[in-house]
């Protein structure tokens, strides 16, 4: 039997699967808070106490770049090694990857029902594909057609420079560069990058701030399901619904870089947390004008298909991985 898990900054999904029932069928599977844990062993040392099963695989796909088998997670205090690990937890074999590398590896797998279309475009038969995928930080990653099947490759492209355009991203980007110094997409294009835009919008006198709303994002733990929540409302708040256009805008600018360097013919997925639970403000126009505003480039991009991935691609991706490369015995 073989565990797999998706190990982000907020939370730990982990789950069994067999050879027989395959990765989209788990014999037992939990969610755990990533940060009452103190690592990545404790937390499956507790899943396999829960489940009772023996467990001879694992396959975990983590927040951040994987080199040598070794990970230092970007939004976590933990760094995993998997020998490790193999030794800690008595397994056999422990595999790390990135979590966008796992997504990457899922999306030639996933199913019509698996997908929201944005952009239906014209995609061109083995051409790269593109995945940006905004949760707690923002990962990227692409694959490339290797004769037979896709390939996934890594990125670390949420961390590349932020570039305003327009006027007001200009001003947001002023804001964040005194506070932080370098301004990676992460910091606008993420869940943690959502209060930014909020905060500059809030102290440039965007608009108003409504003392009982400015009261409950003091008290809240995470502010980003608020803004998300107030700006998705029939009516809205002023300064949530211009945070989230910002960062639509920008989320659309960044997938349509993306397009460009690794020529994305085949499409492009938005995965992590966030696409899917603003469906309606990524179908109102404001991304894809965002996504095809390349200049000469422009009706390129508009041929690229676009699609939020509705499913937990990362698990998918890092169970696939796991049951294949067990299968042929790696």
């Amino acid at each position: 039997m073989q565990s797999a898990g998706d190990i982000g900054g907020t939370k730990t999904l982990l789950a069994l699967f067999t050879r027989e029932g395959g990765p989209r069928s788990p014999v037992a599977r939990a969610e755990f808070v990533s940060a009452d844990y103190p690592s990545l062993d404790a937390i499956v040392r507790n899943f396999m106490l829960q489940t009772k099963r023996p467990v001879a695989f694992a396959c975990f796909d983590v927040a951040g770049p994987v080199i040598h088998g070794r990970a230092h997670l970007t939004n976590l205090p933990w760094v995993l090694d998997e020998e490790a690990m193999q030794q800690t937890l008595g397994l056999q074999r422990v595999m790390l990857l990135n979590d966008l590398k796992a997504v990457a590896h899922a999306v030639p797998y996933l199913l019509p029902n698996e997908v929201h279309v944005i952009n239906e475009g014209r995609p061109e038969a083995h051409g790269p594909i593109g995945v940006v995928a905004p949760g707690t930080g923002l990962g990227e990653a692409f694959l490339t057609w290797h004769g037979s099947s896709y390939v996934a490759g890594s990125s670390e492209g949420g961390h590349a420079d932020f570039a305003p355009t327009n006027e007001i991203q200009a001003g947001l980007w002023q804001y964040l560069f005194k506070r932080f110094g370098h301004v990676a997409y992460e910091r606008v294009v993420s869940g943690s990058g959502l209060p930014n835009i909020y905060d500059f919008l809030r102290d440039s006198g965007h608009a108003p701030e409504p003392p009982a709303f400015a009261a409950a994002l003091a008290a809240a733990a995470d502010r980003t399901p608020l803004i998300v929540q107030a700006a998705l409302r029939q009516a809205p708040d002023a300064l949530c619904a211009a945070t989230l256009d910002i960062f639509v805008e920008a989320m659309g600018a960044e997938a349509g870089n993306l397009a460009l360097k690794v020529l994305a013919t085949g499409g492009i997925y938005l995965g992590g947390g966030i696409p899917a639970r603003i469906l309606p403000r990524l179908d109102d126009g404001r991304f894809m004008r965002a996504f095809v505003s390349k200049g000469r480039f422009s009706e390129l991009l508009s041929r690229i298909p676009v699609k939020v991935i509705t499913t937990q691609a990362a698990l998918l991706g890092a169970a696939l991985y796991g049951l294949e490369q067990s299968a042929a015995g790696r």
